[in-house]
């Protein structure tokens, strides 16, 4: 029932514990700890809309992102820090990309990532399930997770979240997959932890 749309670089915490019913969009960039704690409601971040980089090659967003995330949704433009979505339980997240130990000890929620990842993803991960674009599985931590190819339910649902981040952020990435989604569904690999 809240929507608010903020012009600027965001500090530590940006959207904290941000509980349903609210919806930040940031257009510029966060600092570390974007959407700590994000307990049901929605963030949106893409860069301003007159910045001459394309978003998907730059961090728009620090370290430590959706960290202990238990509900709500995180839409992205462009590429957060490390540990993205520690020991997140129940959000969603679309991101661009993601530095070192992504989806460290996550227990739950989704996670899609349109681009690169770090090493050590999934570290610890017991729970919810990561989508990531052209995975390199040596970047995987396979203690605790297997890398899938996802099923046709699967892809039509990733189908749908790719949209959105598109229609929330104005994505060019998201827009061009979207153009061939036939040749974009077979970049996703599916990491799924083996007890959930």
């Amino acid at each position: 029932t809240i929507d608010i749309t903020l012009i600027g670089s965001a500090g530590q915490s940006f959207g904290a514990f941000l509980p349903a019913g609210i919806t930040l969009r940031l257009e510029g960039d966060a600092n570390d700890y974007l959407a700590k704690g994000l307990s049901g409601g929605r963030i949106v971040v893409r860069p301003d809309r007159v910045a001459p980089f394309a978003a998907e090659d730059n961090v728009i967003g620090g370290n430590v992102a959706a960290y202990g995330a238990t509900a709500g949704e995180l839409f992205v433009r462009g590429i957060v820090g490390e540990r993205f979505c520690v020991r997140n339980s129940g959000a969603l997240a679309v991101v661009e990309g993601v530095g070192d130990h992504a989806c460290e000890y996550m227990t739950g929620g989704t996670v899609v990532v349109l681009g690169r990842t770090g090493r050590n993803v999934a570290a610890g991960m017991s729970g919810g399930i990561a989508y990531v674009v052209d995975l390199e599985q040596s970047r995987v931590n396979t203690g605790m997770v297997d890398v899938e190819v996802p099923t046709a339910s699967e892809l039509d649902a990733i189908r749908g979240l790719v949209g959105r981040h598109a229609e929330e952020t104005g994505s060019s990435v998201a827009t061009a997959m979207l153009a061939d989604w036939a040749a974009s569904a077979v970049r996703f690999a599916k990491i799924m932890p083996r007890d959930y």
